[in-house]
């Protein structure tokens, strides 16, 4: 990237933004489109390129990313009439949204038929972690693409795993991924609640969960920060219900029956469903703390 190169990336929430900022102010036009006036201007500030639609973005840029909240947000985005497939400039789509393996073989069919080329690169791990490029990057594309991408997926990620040469097998890891985490979170939280309810102290709790077999990075990480009354990971509870109906529906399709992880869809549904959606995910902990009337706190 020795030569100034332009760059596309759609979607500035919260984990979007954390993404797109590391490619603010290196040797990179960042060309950026949201639907929200607020998000768009502190790219503005930073140098990068504003435009009206997706569109526009994939005409100034040959390769565009993508972070997304959902399956049908992605599709209008990749495939509409104002969307990516309409770009006259754009080589290389790339899909970090989480969307499953049915979405991301769609979209990639539909951009075929004007040569471009989608690479499937869902990540792992918070804005904060995105901020610092420590993300966990799942992606699956052509060798070549995946080559070319290198140099920007470097910028975003510590760890990126390669996962096959089509689109849909990094989906298929992230929905793994956020099933196992999302069901861990639940149960990590119960447990905490029984063991508060029951007179210890939460964060020795923690403490012995590090050293013992009951530990976890859900328990010890990010429900922890819960434990000391930081509800911030960075995810609304609401993509936790989405991401966990998803992975449910894609498991269904493959004749899977996972019941345990169910049971714990259903908690975050739940919670979705009595008006939790908008806080951070964490907030799962405070939901089953006031289902059970206790409160995990570490003592200050």
């Amino acid at each position: 990237m020795t030569k100034t190169t332009d760059i596309g990336f759609l979607g500035l929430g919260r984990m979007g933004a954390a993404i797109a900022e590391r490619l603010l102010g290196k040797a990179i036009r960042v060309h950026v489109y949201d639907t929200s006036a607020a998000a768009l201007k502190p790219f503005r500030d930073g140098g990068a390129v504003v435009h009206e639609s997706p569109k526009a973005v994939a005409d100034a840029a040959p390769i565009v990313f993508a972070c997304l909240p959902g399956q049908q947000v992605s599709l209008d985005v990749a495939l509409g009439p104002l969307g990516v497939i309409q770009g006259s400039a754009i080589r290389i789509y790339v899909e970090m949204s989480t969307i499953g393996k049915e979405t991301i073989e769609g979209i990639a069919a539909g951009l075929s038929a004007k040569n471009i080329v989608t690479v499937d690169a869902p990540v792992t791990g918070g804005p904060p972690v995105a901020r610092s490029g420590n993300l966990t990057l799942l992606v699956s594309g052509t060798p070549a693409a995946l080559d070319e991408l290198q140099p920007f997926l470097a910028l975003m990620g510590r760890n990126i795993h390669t996962l096959g040469d089509k689109p849909g097998m990094g989906q298929a890891m992230k929905v793994v991924n956020n099933l196992i985490m999302a069901a861990n979170v639940v149960v990590a939280s119960e447990g905490l609640a029984f063991g508060a309810k029951a007179g210890l102290d939460a964060g020795q709790m923690l403490r012995i969960l590090r050293d013992g077999t009951g530990q976890s990075f859900a328990a010890c990480e990010i429900v922890e920060r819960a434990v000391r009354g930081t509800f911030d990971y960075g995810a609304a509870l609401s993509i936790l219900d989405k991401d966990t109906a998803l992975g449910l529906q894609e498991a269904g399709a493959l004749g899977l029956t996972m019941p345990v992880i169910d049971q714990a869809r259903k908690t975050w549904h739940e919670a979705y469903e009595a008006g939790w959606g908008d806080k951070d995910f964490t907030a799962i902990l405070a939901f089953i703390e006031q289902a059970n009337g206790t409160l995990v706190r570490a003592a200050k």
